[in-house]
């Protein structure tokens, strides 16, 4: 999972490197072939093997493909359930954003789909299924997405993309459920075996002096680490959910699931150095990466950590129409066992969980089947801008992902946030933030929180862009 940018230094990378999750380098116009199967992998400090679901047998494999160009991956569904992979974070089209029963049929066991598009926008997204996603990101089935940019090249001398997923393994490799009514009401379950990219504190290799870009992803259902590299000098956010943004400090920035940040430092200049990647969250700080400089030492003239401006969609504030979206509580619609049993399945067979704690505008999912739907949460036209204001009016954090579209975030009611483009953002208790987007290609596109267990117990809707 680790990128030279140089040939030349490819030797100084160490053997830590096999802790990193394995990269997949795709040149266009070739196709990659995706495959979600079972696996018997022991995970580190247990004494017994984990039943995962993986793609390609391997704990969250990169790919690496190019902006604006054709992109072709082949999904194999080798599990025991269907299932169909959502590009997060990317604006593909809406036939290829993998929502079963909204953007396509379900992809059964033993079938296959395939996914073409051409990413627009550069940056660093993930791959995941989206249903049952709480046992299936619970497992480890998820991938990394990177798109490049030709404007990028020369801006650093190395990267590293880091994977941070929480296990709820037990010991012997067994794992513990992964909805439970307690965590799904709250903050959500959360997971004892705290990984980088499959490893715990794994030890990664980078240049004296060199420019270093970290690619940092929360593919966990739940966990918010708040992130901070110590011994290194000004470390800055230099893009947010793969997006540039104007570089600031990272100062414990909350990453929460699904978000990403790319991080930017000059490594000191001295061999033997040690920067700590960690989470500040907590009363102790909890080290969750580390990174050490060796080899010959680099010296760059470029003064600014920052990337190209990102190129997306600007909404008119002066035009745009005014939503307003609440975070609540929410209650079972009574309906749904009695739909369910009248028309003879399971709500698993249609992604529907039957216990509901969570709401948007008090509309709760599932109100109904994904092939019966709710009514849309807003009505939209493809090319307006919107301005929407989300107030979070629980006690807990909720991650708000919006799919096939990129968002500017304009502030927060409660705290000094920097605008930035995201497809996710965290709000806070209590806090009112507003986003602004211009509305995209027609469809139903979802809009839920990315705390799976919230996700799947009520918070989630979609918006109609017509």
């Amino acid at each position: 999972m680790t990128k030279s940018l140089l040939t030349r230094r490819e030797a100084l990378m160490t053997g830590a490197a096999a802790l990193l999750a394995p990269r997949l380098v795709l040149a266009a116009p070739e196709a990659v072939t995706l495959t979600a199967g079972v696996v018997a992998k022991t995970l580190p400090g247990n004494v017994g093997p984990s039943t995962l679901w993986l793609y390609n047998e391997k704990i969250a494999p990169v790919l690496r493909i190019r902006r604006n160009e054709a992109f072709t991956a082949v999904f194999r569904n080798e599990l025991a359930e269907h299932s169909a992979i959502h590009w997060h974070g990317v604006r593909v089209p809406h036939a290829m954003d993998g929502v079963p029963f909204i953007t396509q049929d379900p992809v059964q066991p033993g079938e296959s789909f395939t996914y073409q598009f051409a990413p627009p926008d550069p940056g660093t997204f993930f791959f995941h299924p989206h249903c049952n996603t709480v046992e299936a990101l619970g497992r480890g089935l998820a991938g990394v997405l990177v798109v490049e940019d030709p404007r990028d090249q020369g801006l650093f001398d190395i990267e590293h993309v880091l994977v941070l997923k929480d296990w709820r393994s037990r010991h012997d490799g067994s794992f513990e459920d992964f909805l439970t009514d307690a965590g799904a009401a709250r903050a959500g379950s959360f997971g004892d075996l705290r990984t980088v990219n499959g490893a715990v504190l794994p030890t990664l290799t980078v240049q004296p002096g060199a420019r270093v870009r970290l690619r940092i992803l929360n593919v966990d259902s739940t966990r918010i680490p708040m992130l901070s590299l110590r011994g290194a000098a000004k470390p800055v956010v230099i893009a947010t959910d793969g997006n540039a943004c104007d570089p600031f400090a990272l100062n414990g920035w909350r990453l929460g699931p699904a978000m990403r940040a790319d991080v930017a430092f000059i490594a000191p200049s001295k061999a033997g150095a040690e920067i700590i990647i960690e989470d500040v969250f907590g009363t102790k700080p909890r080290p969750l990466a580390k990174l050490v400089t060796a080899g010959q030492e680099l010296r760059s003239t470029r003064a600014s950590l920052r990337l190209p401006a990102a190129e997306l969609p600007q909404p008119d504030l002066k035009t745009a129409t005014r939503l307003d979206v609440q975070l609540l509580s929410g209650s079972a619609d009574p309906k749904l066992e009695a739909w369910a049993k009248e028309n003879g399945v399971s709500p698993d067979e249609i992604c529907l969980t039957q216990k509901v704690f969570w709401s948007l505008n008090r509309q709760v999912w599932p109100g109904m089947a994904h092939d019966r739907l709710p009514p849309p949460l807003f009505e939209l036209k493809s090319g307006r801008s919107y301005v929407a204001e989300l107030f979070n009016g629980t006690p807990h954090q909720h991650p708000m992902h919006l799919h096939g579209h990129t968002f500017r975030v304009l502030g927060s009611s409660e705290r000094d946030l920097p605008p930035h483009w995201a497809d996710t953002v965290l709000v806070r208790p209590k806090e009112r933030i507003r986003i602004a987007f211009v509305a995209g290609e027609p469809g139903d596109w979802m809009f839920h929180c990315h705390i799976i267990e919230h996700q799947e117990t009520g918070m989630m809707a979609y918006l109609r862009v017509s």
